[in-house]
């Protein structure tokens, strides 16, 4: 069964009185269990596409469908709904609040699902062990590398148990070393079960997934597809 689907999708944005279009007729279909990349330059539409995904936006016109729901009548309300149920975000840039230990930051998410304190925290400590911090849990984003923060950052994205994660550019702050560390914890939560749909510019990052979605001038050419094989030859 698929995890998304995306059918004829076009997105348009208003600035003033120009109409950008940002996808122009985009189809993707994502199974449940995948580990998928999309590429493409600067502008393409990659990020438009993953607001998408992770309903973030709605489209102008054709079809999203996310974890089994139609996402294009949806109030902000269910739509916030369903991402707090369904999709966990890995950011580039962390998005981690500094006043708040590794473990509140972890927790934050659960907080929306009427969880107790005493259960968010339980849970979160469990990630962050789960991802290699459990001797981090009580220290600041400041007291931290990078890579820890995009190990919290991931932590994070796990605390309502998604479906579905997704990475936007998650080794881009990261040095070479740290970034494929990254990549492997990206692997094994997909070895998990986790459906994982990464955004990069990185041809050695998209080398983890299953298969690679390019996007060029907003739309997705299944031609430029490319599956797991034929990177490594």
């Amino acid at each position: 069964m698929p995890a998304i689907t995306l059918e004829n999708v076009e997105k348009i944005y208003q600035l003033g009185e120009t109409e950008v279009k940002a996808l122009r007729g985009s189809d993707a279909e994502i199974e449940e269990g995948e580990f998928v990349a999309i590429m493409g330059p600067s502008g393409s539409g990659k990020s438009t596409l993953m607001n998408m995904i992770g309903a973030l936006d709605i489209p102008t016109t054709g079809e999203v469908n996310v974890g089994g729901e139609q996402i294009g009548g949806m109030t902000e309300d269910e739509l916030a709904l369903l991402r707090s149920r369904k999709i966990g975000f890995v950011f580039q840039e962390f998005n981690l609040i500094n006043s708040m230990n590794a473990w509140q930051n972890v927790a934050l998410p659960m907080v929306f699902r009427g969880k107790s304190k005493a259960e968010r925290k339980e849970r979160a400590i469990k990630l962050l062990e789960d991802v290699g911090l459990g001797d981090r849990t009580e220290h600041r984003p400041s007291e931290l590398s990078g890579g820890q923060r995009q190990r919290v950052s991931i932590a994070r994205s796990l605390a309502n148990d998604p479906d579905i994660l997704l990475a936007d550019e998650p080794t881009g702050n990261l040095d070479t070393e740290t970034g494929g560390k990254i990549m492997d914890l990206l692997t094994d939560l997909n070895d998990r079960g986790k459906t994982i749909i990464m955004v990069t510019h990185d041809p050695n990052d998209a080398e983890y997934a299953d298969r690679t979605i390019q996007i060029v001038d907003g739309v997705t050419d299944p031609k430029k597809e490319t599956n797991q094989e034929e990177l490594e030859n």
